[in-house]
């Protein structure tokens, strides 16, 4: 469905010539991705990507890797095949992707980017469930930030592969503030994931208890690439990946509300797939 809205391609730094809306029903006129300015202080603003299809049952708010920003084709990929699903996606920009650098944030400023964003998710699409996360430092900066203080309105986190360690220094370390977060939580994983030890990231599910969900990817990599010689293609295995999300995300809103709190652990229960 066309809207005139102008698109964002992989190789355009968002935000510096793209019409930007901030407009919640223009934003939600079509399936398009929307460009639109998030304002995180009176210092610093991002660019982000509101796409809403019609009859929407939630909206994830989806955070970059550490290498590449919100317009990367994985990312592209991800949003397009959400909104086939009725899921709507935010994605955004964090500061240093947005300035092209390649050094990260501090996590500071990371997490109130990730606080940003959830609030105009929240303030675009009202109506509709959140949901927050991201691929891989994006995951880890939403659980960070969710940890240190609950995002407000969001019921579930979501992960696109969690960056539990550095290639080849296998530790459980960057997953003990997960411990945190009393919301379920979805962690999609590569079999062959080297920043996840999958030892290591099933031990982490278990001791998170039932606010954990993980999903496993036979023979996908950090980037859920799998090799040809499985016979699947790095399109099924997104698109097994994207049922599980949505699946997933549809049991935690038909879930009982007390399930949502956010606050306490009571009542939580695993959601499909392990």
């Amino acid at each position: 469905m066309g809207c005139g809205a102008p698109r964002c391609g992989s190789n355009h730094r968002c935000g510096k010539a793209l019409k930007t809306t901030n407009d919640p029903d223009k934003a939600m006129s079509c399936a398009s991705p929307k460009p639109l300015t998030i304002t995180i202080d009176d210092a610093q603003r991002v660019s982000g990507l509101l796409q809403a299809p019609p009859e929407a049952r939630g909206c994830y708010v989806l955070a970059h890797g550490a290498g590449a920003g919100m317009a990367h084709p994985f990312m592209a990929a991800v949003a397009n095949g959400l909104a086939e699903r009725r899921i709507a996606t935010l994605r955004y920009q964090f500061p240093y992707m947005e300035q092209g650098s390649r050094r990260p944030d501090a996590p500071r400023l990371a997490h109130a980017t990730v606080r940003a964003a959830v609030v105009e998710a929240s303030r675009l699409v009202p109506e509709l469930v959140l949901f927050a996360g991201g691929k891989s430092f994006g995951g880890r900066m939403t659980s960070q930030a969710q940890a240190a203080l609950p995002l407000p309105g969001v019921r579930g986190l979501v992960f696109l592969g969690f960056p539990l360690h550095p290639a080849g220094r296998p530790s459980d370390e960057r997953g003990k503030h997960l411990f945190e977060v009393q919301l379920p939580m979805l962690f999609l994983q590569g079999t062959r994931d080297e920043l996840a030890t999958l030892p290591l990231v099933q031990s982490l599910a278990e001791r998170l208890g039932a606010r954990a969900t993980l999903k496993l990817f036979q023979d996908a990599d950090h980037s859920f690439h799998v090799p040809a010689r499985t016979g699947r293609n790095d399109s099924e295995v997104r698109a097994e990946m994207l049922d599980g999300l949505a699946a997933w995300i549809q049991m935690v809103i038909s879930a009982p509300v007390a399930y949502h709190d956010g606050r306490n652990d009571k009542g939580l229960h695993p959601g499909p797939g392990t």
